[in-house]
């Protein structure tokens, strides 16, 4: 597969130490990429143990997906799947960001 997207999300939970919080988004964004029809290339993971002025390891979670175009992405954005995740997760985070990169 060609994948020309790549779709970066970094969560900062409201609560990054409480442990039903962090199951219950667990559970919502492990349902979400289990069930996506768009989401190509998945990785969802914490902060690695790196210790580096340059790196930023102040999130809770990151998720990043692929896709082998805008127009796949753009999809992504209004399938039920993701619709459903942010319905179920988007009241235990205070802050997300989001990195789209393209392929030059």
């Amino acid at each position: 597969m060609d994948e020309k997207f790549i779709h970066m999300v970094f969560f900062w939970l409201k609560n990054p130490t409480d442990a039903t919080d962090k199951l219950e988004f667990e559970k919502a964004i492990n349902k979400f990429l289990e069930t996506s029809v768009y989401a190509k290339n998945k990785h969802f993971g914490v902060p690695a143990k790196t210790n580096r002025p340059v790196v930023d390891s102040s999130y809770t979670y990151c998720l990043k997906v692929t896709f082998e175009n805008i127009e796949e992405h753009d999809k992504y954005q209004i399938e039920p799947a993701h619709k459903l995740f942010i319905a179920e997760a988007s009241k235990l985070w205070g802050k997300v960001l989001i990195f789209d990169s393209e392929s030059v």
